[in-house]
């Protein structure tokens, strides 16, 4: 089975957009097109939060296990204390925003927009000066992700990164030479690199290795083939990195396929049994051993299924762990 599914007295009425574990908590943050964001105890199956808000919730984040932060469609930047449920908007864009991620190294809130602009709100300053700094882009943000001071960003089908200390400076450009849309990105919690989605089904990696002589850079497809062969060209919509084994990833696809990879050895780990509609977000419990797997429509493809959408949650066994032999990160 693909896991068991959280039970929710009243489900989930619209796409997940965002999953995300707690840093140290068996917590799990859902934020959805139904306006809410909802706080579930994982380990005691209660639901410990619903909180309605003003607009559809494109992403969420932690900043610690009392406070979170959600992006709205109306363009809005909300903060909750998870405690009361009481929330308040910090700040907005002039457009949709869409991405939102917490810096621990910087005590600042990240979020782009369909206006072309990255802000940064500082956490530690008065309500009316929260905005720290602005940069102004050339397209829009499709996916964003956050490592220590390391902020990457996926526009198109193009990759960039940038220093959170220097934000003004000009960003890195990489290039994976995917030639296609980019859907989603994820910064390596434990390394420099990250690795990127594609619209027709392919991963490219980068991650610097200072244990080895050369870094790991390569694409692949990263889905079953069908019958006949011929790979299957879906959306990759997620991407995201065990916090305590090095190089091991999971990747989620609009067809509902989850599965890991081992980075060095360019090995397929395990498959998990197919979702009943897109992946749409995936997160790593802190321990590494629970994945949290949203199963749901996520209006990017029109032969989707609008049913309700769900979320799954899969223990990573021992027999998982073990088939992974690149060693542990420098985290454990």
């Amino acid at each position: 089975m693909s896991g068991a599914p959280l039970k929710f007295e009243n489900p989930i009425q619209d796409a997940i957009s965002r999953i995300r574990f707690a840093p140290q908590s068996d917590n799990l943050l859902i934020s959805s097109w139904d306006s809410s964001l909802r706080l579930y105890d994982v380990g005691s199956s209660v639901l410990r939060l619903e909180a309605p808000a003003e607009a559809a919730l494109l992403d969420c984040c932690f900043q610690n296990e009392s406070v979170a932060f959600s992006a709205g469609s109306d363009g809005f930047i909300r903060r909750y204390d998870l405690h009361s449920g009481i929330h308040e908007a910090i700040g907005n864009h002039d457009d949709i925003s869409t991405c939102i991620g917490y810096s621990d190294d910087t005590c600042q809130v990240i979020t782009a927009g369909l206006d072309k602009k990255i802000f940064a709100w500082d956490t530690r300053m008065d309500k009316d000066k929260k905005s720290v700094f602005v940069k102004s882009l050339d397209s829009d943000v499709t996916s964003m992700s956050l490592s220590g001071l390391d902020m990457m960003v996926t526009m198109g089908e193009s990759v960039y990164v940038c220093d959170l200390r220097n934000p003004q400076k000009p960003f890195e450009s990489k290039d994976p030479d995917m030639n296609t849309p980019i859907i989603c990105g994820s910064a390596i919690p434990y390394a420099k690199g990250f690795a990127v989605g594609s619209a027709d089904g392919r991963v490219a990696l980068e991650i610097c290795c200072p244990s080895i002589s050369d870094d790991i850079r390569y694409m692949f497809r990263c889905h079953p083939k069908s019958t006949d062969r011929r790979y299957h060209l879906a959306s990759v919509n997620d991407i995201v990195f065990n916090p305590l084994i090095y190089g091991a990833l999971v990747t989620g696809d609009d067809e509902g396929h989850v599965i890991a990879w081992d980075a060095q050895s360019r090995k397929r780990l395990f498959q998990l049994p197919r979702y009943p509609n897109s992946v749409a977000s995936l997160s790593y419990h802190h321990h590494g051993q629970l994945l949290a797997v949203a199963s749901s429509y996520t209006y990017r493809q029109a032969i989707e299924l609008e049913e309700l959408p769900q979320v799954f949650i899969q223990e990573i066994g021992d027999a998982n762990l073990r088939s992974i032999n690149v060693g542990s990160s420098s985290r454990n």
